[in-house]
């Protein structure tokens, strides 16, 4: 499927949410006839969106008109076993994800980014870098994709000579075929999102490297050599068209997978083209209060590879990282209060996100975690929460889970709500501590996404007397 082909189409999209309803939308406005379902009401400003476009829909279920399509859209939320992706492939109507449709329409230039952790931020400084690097006022820079904006939404929008940084869930990519990124990062693979790809890391890892599966010889791959599992596919020996550019931490590792890379050389984050050596900032210029971290030079390092590959010069690489403070509920500090200070991570929704956080964070802290639980074995966090943890306050469907791997451990303190979570955390804490909220855990038992969970403990905290 292509542009070209999908004016007259009869298309199905599954999922009545934001990527579904802009790609319904998209592909009305260039000739198929959409019919949009979902197995849920349809929410009122949903609605509202389709009537006034006069766009066909159903909602509480997916009935058999569904199958009268050339092909289907699927949302991203829709796992692979659901009842209606079945009866959907039993049909042989061809599938596809929101982000493959839209790269049919896409005339910009398309810097595609996943990963485990670090994806948003390195997202964000690479759409910073562009603004920055721009080459004329008329060159554009739009950020989409699992960064909250669905692709579907801008590409019509979009011209030749633009840049599209977008942000890409494995599930965003499980259904591409053609999707093909100029420059595609991945930032690191950890295990994530199991209970979706039957607790297998290589599915899971295999649904992120759709991202280069349709690159060129022209095309570039940026990839994290200090990521296990990364070196070991990416340096095993087997054949890759895209040109690869691997970063790490260490210059050693980083040159070991080819002429071109970028790494840390003392406290200096550099990129190498073919024996060439740009210095482009320091750590110690790039950190700020809110924005510091192992994790963070990596995905800094990152965008540093993807915007030098995209034609940026190194200047308005340097001006945009200094000027970089982090993104919002990414280890974002909140206030100081009797000498604690107060970091929001309401994004740490796996246990590596969460392990970065303790890491990141100087000294002694009170641990606020807790949510939904992924399958992850807490196990591998216990020297850390014994060398970093005063007192641990746990919260949501996984509390007991958490109670039972760390009580042994340190002190652990059960919360009802967040809010509850809040007032013991104020009450353990010491001057001189942190108090860090990493639920380390998805945040669908109590609330609709990280970014609500984020908004309630700021608000939260900002509240309290001091």
């Amino acid at each position: 499927m292509n542009a070209e082909t999908t004016d007259g189409k009869r298309v199905s999209i599954i999922g009545a949410k934001r990527s579904g309803i802009a790609a319904a939308l998209m592909l009305q406005q260039r000739g198929a006839a959409v019919y949009v379902s979902d197995r849920e009401p349809v929410g009122d400003a949903e609605r509202a969106f389709l009537e006034h476009h006069g766009i066909a829909f159903e909602e509480a279920g997916h009935t058999d008109r569904i199958l009268d399509a050339d092909f289907s859209v699927v949302s991203p939320g829709i796992p692979p076993h659901a009842s209606v992706i079945r009866r959907l492939e039993h049909e042989a109507i061809p599938l596809f994800s929101e982000i493959e449709a839209a790269s049919w329409f896409c005339p910009a230039f398309i810097i595609g980014i996943t990963g485990t952790d670090g994806k948003t931020t390195t997202s964000s400084m690479v759409e910073a870098i562009c603004l920055s690097g721009a080459k004329s006022r008329e060159q554009r820079v739009f950020s989409a994709g699992n960064i909250g904006v669905p692709f579907s939404s801008l590409v019509g929008e979009m011209r030749k000579g633009d840049i599209a940084v977008v942000e890409l869930s494995s599930y965003q990519l499980e259904r591409c075929r053609s999707f093909r990124p100029d420059v595609a990062v991945i930032t690191n693979i950890m295990p994530d999102h199991l209970d979706r790809y039957g607790g297998s890391m290589k599915r899971y890892a295999e649904a992120k490297y759709r991202i280069y599966a349709q690159q060129r010889k022209q095309d570039t791959l940026v990839y994290n050599a200090d990521d296990e599992t990364l070196r070991a596919h990416f340096e095993g020996g087997g054949a890759f068209v895209p040109q690869l550019v691997p970063f790490s931490l260490d210059r050693k590792r980083a040159s070991l997978g080819g002429a071109c890379y970028a790494a840390m050389d003392g406290d200096w984050l550099i990129r190498v083209v073919n024996g060439r050596e740009e210095k482009v900032i320091t750590g110690s210029g790039l950190f700020k209060r809110s924005f510091r971290g192992r994790h963070n030079l990596e995905n800094a390092l990152a965008a540093v590879a993807a915007t030098r590959a995209a034609g940026v010069d190194v200047i308005p690489i340097r001006e945009a990282l200094q000027r970089f403070a982090g993104v919002e509920h990414r280890q974002e500090y909140v206030r100081t209060m009797h000498g604690v200070d107060w970091i929001n991570d309401s994004k740490a929704t796996n246990l590596n996100a969460l392990r970065q956080a303790l890491d990141a964070t100087p000294g002694k802290l009170v641990l606020i975690a807790g949510g939904r639980d992924k399958g992850d074995n807490l196990s591998d966090l216990e020297e850390r929460v014994r060398q970093k943890v005063s007192v641990l306050v746990v919260f949501g469907e996984s509390k007991a889970k958490f109670t039972e791997a760390f009580s042994s451990v340190v002190r652990v303190v059960p919360a009802l709500s967040l809010e509850e979570a809040v007032e013991q955390a104020q009450r353990y804490a010491s001057t001189g501590e942190t108090v860090l909220f990493s639920p380390g855990c998805s945040s669908f038992d109590m609330f609709e996404s990280f970014e609500e969970r984020g908004m309630r403990f700021k608000k939260q905290v900002e509240g309290m007397l001091s």
